[in-house]
């Protein structure tokens, strides 16, 4: 059975969205979630190096991604969604609004890294054509790989 689509509509992620989104980074992330001051950070370089969006159905925050950009640079910082949206589009959206940002900030190329037993994941990143160009052994707290993904940008 081929999953639904949802109607998604991505804002700005605000200090106010804090409580949800970590709700979410706990949840799905739950051996090496960032720290609310790690994400207050984040939100505090926004917009100079940061770009970050939250996922929202319903007026519910379902979802949320950050980008960091310097210079021709780009890297995906974090993507989740909660569970019950996984695999309707969600996470792809905010993956193409990071794109349209990095390019909007003239980056050449934007890089991540993705856990290797997360094929799900990958399989997103490979559909928006990221190449596998590494891997970082033991770079999570669990010991789990990364995988290191590119993507050349238009420009």
């Amino acid at each position: 059975m081929k999953p639904r689509q949802v109607d998604v509509r991505l804002r700005q992620m605000t200090e106010a969205d804090l409580p949800a989104v970590m709700a979410i980074e706990r949840d799905t992330f739950p051996l090496d979630a960032w720290s609310e001051a790690m994400l207050r950070g984040e939100l505090a370089d926004q917009p100079r190096t940061r770009h970050y969006v939250v996922a929202l159905v319903d007026q519910e925050i379902v979802g949320y991604a950050g980008l960091a950009a310097a210079a021709d640079q780009a890297d995906v910082q974090t993507i989740a969604v909660v569970q019950p949206h996984q695999g309707t589009g969600i996470g792809g959206a905010m993956l193409a609004e990071l794109l349209a940002e990095a390019g909007r900030r003239a980056a050449r190329e934007i890089f991540l890294e993705v856990r290797a037993d997360n094929p799900q994941a990958r399989g997103v990143y490979e559909h928006f054509e990221f190449e596998v160009i590494g891997r970082r052994r033991r770079y999570y707290d669990d010991g789990t790989d990364a995988i290191m993904m590119r993507r050349k940008l238009d420009g």
